[in-house]
């Protein structure tokens, strides 16, 4: 603590000297003059590109994914700090060769920098946490970069530290990890964003094929970050390799199902019998639509709002019916009993017209015979004909294909405006030596 004292105020002394020479000497106001020339240039520079540009007058649509050219619309605030850096620098080598001096304009040329930072950090910087970082971290070490004060002070936070056996955690090795973690989790986010964009946008692949890169994508991406991250916290990965050894065993034991759930994802996504909006029905009679894919386990969203997550193992050792996945028309069926006194042959032609009738029914002339409403004798029940009406649909029936419950109603309307009779249960009872009984008395 001592010693960090004596070398600030050293350096706070020698600064203030220097100072002085520079006041007393013509260089500093010359100095000073190239300094205000370039902020009137770089202001006036800025000015004309806001105005003259038509890619900054361009307002982002509400609904616009964010692309480049709401990017540079949106970054006129930069436009200053960013062309006074540019002519603090011709200012810089002006100075050297005019006055063979320039300490005070790369000073300035500095803070430019760091002005650029702080008003990317308020502009751009939507984060919360980062931005904080940013705003009292990343400024202020610029700053004391400017002054030479950063390396006595990193030498201090360094001395400020915890030793626990051959662990040293210090308080510089803390900032930083937090710092430079919060930077490579925002970017990694950004980076997995744009990235699954990009991906999701080649339509000359399939929807399975997509999710599969999308989803190895943010698995290489994570990597990369853990092992930049073990970087700046200044493990080294060849230390790894005994941790990797022991990681590997507990995988075989314990961590086997999910390794294996997300080895099946892979061999999901890539074999292709499962994509997004793909309706799925479990062995157990669960069924749902594919709302998302993931490495782990696959979301089934059902009609009545609820999701149910599936291992993806298990669609590896068990069977499962997927009902939409190379054909969306689906073939339903009615059942149904007249009395045995019904005119069948008015009947059948009655009810493929009612069924037609419903929109959502696939039907007509151009349509194969196979996939029209039909109606036919199933067989012959103890109180009447059973009849089976078949229809197609494009989807499930059920949730926006609500169909069953509509057809029921149309038909039991038309049956009842052409008087045919739905036969309930009858049975005939004989009293077995009722007629004896009577004889006796």
């Amino acid at each position: 603590m001592t010693l960090f004292i004596d070398a600030l105020s050293e350096h706070f002394e020698t600064l203030g000297l220097t100072l002085v020479d520079w006041f007393n000497g013509p260089g500093f106001y010359s100095q000073l003059g190239l300094i205000l020339a370039a902020a009137v240039i770089a202001y006036s520079l800025s000015r004309l590109a806001a105005a003259k540009a038509a890619i900054f007058n361009h307002l982002p649509e509400a609904q616009s994914a964010g692309g480049f050219r709401d990017f540079v619309s949106t970054s006129r605030p930069l436009l200053f700090p960013l062309f006074l850096i540019i002519s603090l620098a011709l200012a810089v080598d002006l100075s050297d060769h005019l006055l063979s001096q320039s300490y005070l304009v790369r000073v300035s040329e500095s803070a430019a920098v760091v002005f650029l930072l702080f008003t990317f950090a308020r502009n751009f910087l939507h984060h919360k946490l980062l931005r904080t970082l940013v705003l009292w971290l990343l400024v202020p070490a610029a700053v004391l970069h400017i002054f030479d004060l950063l390396g006595a002070v990193i030498l201090y936070l360094d001395e400020v530290a915890l030793e626990v056996g051959n662990i040293k955690i210090s308080a510089y090795g803390v900032l930083r990890m937090l710092v430079f973690g919060s930077l490579l989790f925002w970017l990694g986010r950004l980076s997995r964003t744009a990235g699954n964009r990009i991906i999701r946008r080649q339509e000359e692949l399939d929807a399975g094929t997509r999710e599969l890169f999308a989803k190895l994508f943010e698995v290489v991406l994570t990597v990369v970050i853990f092992l930049l991250l073990l970087q700046v916290m200044g493990i080294n990965l060849t230390a790894l390799a005994v941790f990797g050894g022991a990681v590997g065993v507990g995988l075989g034991f314990g961590l086997q199902s999910i390794a294996s759930n997300f080895i099946s994802g892979i061999i999901l996504l890539l074999d292709r019998s499962l994509k997004i909006g793909d309706y799925i029905e479990l062995d157990d009679g669960q069924g749902g639509v594919i709302r998302e894919l993931k490495m782990r386990s696959t979301t089934l969203e059902t009609f009545d709002g609820k999701d149910i997550m599936v291992p993806n193992e298990r669609f590896m050792s068990s069977t499962f019916t997927n009902w939409t996945h190379k054909n969306s028309k689906q073939r339903y069926s009615i059942d149904l009993q007249v009395a045995y006194s019904t005119d069948l042959d008015e009947l059948f032609p009655l009810l493929r017209e009612v069924v037609s009738e419903h929109p959502q029914v696939i039907s007509g002339d151009d349509v194969p015979v196979e996939e029209r409403p039909d109606a036919e004798i199933k067989g012959f029940g103890d109180s009447g004909i059973n009849i089976l009406i078949e229809f197609w649909i494009e989807g499930i029936d059920d949730g926006q294909n609500r169909v069953g419950g509509d057809l029921l109603l149309m038909i039991w309307h038309a049956l009842k405006q052409s008087n045919v009779e739905i036969p309930f249960p009858q049975r005939e009872v004989r009293i077995v030596g009722q007629g004896s009984a009577n004889s006796s008395l």
